[in-house]
């Protein structure tokens, strides 16, 4: 079937590419409306209904009519003169208030079926410092603080408040999640984009140096971006059509993946393809392009299979940011494999030999093989010495791994911006947490009111509890059903303490104190993400092992052996922990953070596992294919790795390249992603796939591929496999 269809695309090429144009064209504009429209949930919406943080934000939602994916901004207000706040001040201050209040914010959409977030933001005045130097003032906002258009909603905003109070004489500072992420973005905004150009810089780089030609470097990149685009539409579409609610940082992810791996399965194909061009100077191009993609066709399958069971597996997990984003992956994964298995054969159908233009060295063979050639017959010669080498390295880096811990602050917002300003003058006179509240909902069982004295009580005991400030007002439904006050944490809600307040002694003040015959929980930051790491906690034992035992299967099924997968499979395995104490060693123990990010695990194993599994399949679909022939096991490792290791090394470096650029994301948790992301990829393609497993080739020999016998009829060449009189090969 993978034949018929490369077959297919090289014979119709000019009309496969036209299509692909359209299609990707039009999904490419409708997409980011259509990802707008997918991608309104917080992070507190992708947790199960049976965590406490969860049930604290249906009753919001449920008796106070507030959406799900409301986000706060907290606003500090004071007098420019730095004085005390004065009576006339204050009431100055609640008049602007209520203005802003009842006034719209109108921002258009930046592009077709993009969602409209034109909106009233809800405007209250919060408490203010004992001393009078400031009164805080808080803005509700519906949507999430990554969405780009809540984030234009917001700087509306800002400079309006800032405009209304500068006429009164007051000054305004501003802080809160979307404060923090809008602030934090405007300063890395340079260093995003000079990020961006290094990576498509890197890439342009390598194909260059690889192929020696203009053309090599620019067409995958083009036809990556633009699968890219289609992807991402088909990502929206699909969750919009299952009624999914996808995470803000989807797209980004999508982008990194489908480029790394695009390119990858691009350059696969096109150096198989100058090779057979080499080999076969006066075949037609059509012909070339369908022979060299129909063999490389069912290895980018089966890599690209690989990546969706791994991801698929997510399905399986409580959290829903996991649970979502496994499909999303899967989905756009696939939709890359189509572009390879059509889209990429019909270009190289379309360039013929003009791709490898205006270099010539190609069509000869180069002295010895070249770099790759010297260094395949090395590992032919002592694949003993090579993989003890290569485990050494594998097994030093894994040392790193010891004591690791796992990190769940959300995040490390810049000291150096507004936000954090704002927030650091907030904590000097009330409690860190008042720039990021808590909220505490009560709420009766049946439908019964709730006995006032007995609220306050609550809320007594809450305000009681060590490491909690203070405690706001009550407040409740019409129908005293339900009741709400906010809780100010001493700590900043994003760090350990909070979270570890509000998950043990605030949460049993709760529990224990709550009325007779009523309920009570806990949101906000901290208490979002205590759950949070609880989830992760447990979707780490299922995922594993689950993901661990499809792409076996995957394996088994491509290679037709028992103890091939298995040498790949042990292989990726010591790669994932060695990158993991590889990151642990860097951002624990060398840059002095408390671990981990929570989620780097999951990251790396589906990541690293999955896509480092794409330069095994490749190695060992060649190892298998040039065993085949009736030649010593070492010439064909050599030959194998000889004729792989330049696609292999360059589609590594591209892809580690790719996740590499995540390292400046102002996000600390995506840097860590980034960095050992690039670094695993780096250890997957040339420490496993280049040294390791072809070595173990080499010492196994045809023993590798058992219970299947290897072995071909086919008459060797006597040119491509004579041996080097130094050697001795088995």
């Amino acid at each position: 079937m993978i034949r018929a269809l490369t077959s297919f695309s090289t014979r119709h090429a000019w009309k496969v590419v036209v299509l692909w144009v359209i299609v990707c064209g039009a999904m490419t504009v409708l997409g980011p409306g259509l990802m707008s429209r997918a991608s309104d949930a917080q992070t507190g919406d992708f947790l199960p209904s049976t965590y406490d943080s969860a049930a604290a934000l249906r009753i919001a939602e449920d008796d106070f009519g507030q959406a799900s994916d409301t986000t706060t901004v907290t606003m500090l207000v004071a007098r420019t003169d730095g004085a005390e706040l004065a009576d006339r001040d204050r009431a100055r201050l609640a008049d602007i208030a209520g203005q802003l209040g009842r006034l719209r914010v109108e921002v258009s959409p930046s592009g077709p079926l993009v969602k409209d977030r034109s909106q009233t933001p809800h405007v209250a005045v919060g408490p203010g410092a004992p001393d009078g130097s400031f009164q805080l003032v808080t803005a509700d906002l519906r949507g999430g603080p990554g969405d780009t258009a809540v984030q234009d909603v917001y700087k509306k905003f800002r400079d309006d408040a800032a405009r209304e109070f500068g006429a009164a004489g007051l000054r305004t500072g501003f802080t809160g999640p979307i404060a923090d992420a809008v602030d934090t973005d405007e300063a890395n905004k340079t260093a995003t984009m000079v990020a961006g150009i290094l990576t498509f810089g890197l890439i342009v780089l390598l194909n260059v140096l690889a192929f020696r030609s203009v053309p090599a470097a620019i067409v995958p990149l083009l036809a990556v971006t633009l699968v890219g685009g289609a992807a991402t539409g088909a990502v929206a579409g699909m969750a919009l059509l299952f009624g999914i609610q996808l995470d803000a940082s989807v797209p980004s992810l999508i982008g990194v993946v489908l480029l790394g791996i695009g390119v990858d399965y691009f350059l696969f194909q096109m150096f198989r393809f100058r090779e057979h061009l080499r080999n076969h100077p006066d075949q037609d191009k059509r012909t070339a392009a369908a022979i060299t993609a129909g063999k490389v066709g069912a290895a980018v399958t089966c890599a690209a299979l690989t990546i969706v069971a791994a991801f698929a597996t997510l399905g399986i997990a409580t959290f829903g940011q996991f649970r979502v984003l496994g499909p999303a992956i899967a989905v756009s994964v696939l939709v890359m494999l189509a572009a390879s298995l059509t889209l990429m054969p019909a270009l190289l159908a379309v360039c013929g030999r003009g791709l490898f233009w205006p270099a010539k060295a190609w069509k000869k063979e180069p002295a010895e093989g070249g770099w790759s050639g010297r260094w395949a017959t090395r590992v032919a010669a002592r694949p003993a010495r090579h993989a003890l080498g290569a485990l050494l390295l594998l097994g030093l880096l894994t040392a790193g791994a010891a004591g690791v811990r796992m990190n769940y602050n959300v995040g490390e917002p810049r000291s150096d911006t507004g936000a954090a300003r704002t927030a650091a003058e907030i904590s000097s006179a009330l409690p860190a947490g008042a720039s990021d509240p808590h909220t505490a909902y009560v709420r009766a069982d049946g439908g019964a009111a709730l006995d006032g004295r007995a609220v306050d009580r609550l809320a007594s005991v809450v305000g009681a509890v060590p490491g909690v400030g203070q405690v706001g007002a009550v407040s409740y439904t019409p129908d005293r059903g339900a009741a709400r006050f906010d809780v100010f944490l001493v700590s900043p809600s994003e760090t350990h303490e909070a979270r570890d307040l509000v998950s043990g002694p605030l949460r049993g003040a709760l529990r224990d104190a709550a009325p007779p015959g009523a309920e009570a929980h806990v949101t906000g930051t901290a208490a979002i993400f205590a759950d949070v790491s609880e989830a992760v906690d447990h979707d780490l034992k299922i995922v594993f092992p689950v993901a661990a035992v499809l792409i076996a299967v995957i394996l088994f099924l491509l290679l037709r052996s028992l103890l091939a997968p298995l040498v790949l499979m042990l292989a990726v395995g010591l790669g994932f922990t060695a990158t993991l104490g590889a990151a642990a060693f860097a951002f624990q123990h060398v840059a002095g953070r408390p671990g981990v990010a929570f989620t780097l695990p999951l990251v790396l194993f589906l990541f690293v596992v999955a896509l480092g599994t794409d330069y095994n399949i490749l190695i060992s679909d060649r190892l298998r294919e040039e065993m085949a022939k009736p030649v010593p096991a070492r010439v064909a490792v050599r030959e194998a790795l000889r004729h792989t290791a330049p696609a292999i090394a360059t589609a590594g470096l591209v892809l580690a390249g790719s996740f590499a650029s995540l390292a400046v994301n102002p996000d600390t948790a995506m840097q860590e992603v980034g960095f050992s992301t690039g670094l695993g990829i780096v250890l997957s393609s040339l420490v496993l796939s280049l040294t390791l497993v072809p070595a173990l080739a080499a010492v196994l020999g045809r023993g590798m591929w058992w219970p299947r016998r290897v072995r071909s009829g086919e008459k060797p060449d006597e040119r491509v496999y004579r041996l080097p009189e130094t050697t001795s090969m088995r």
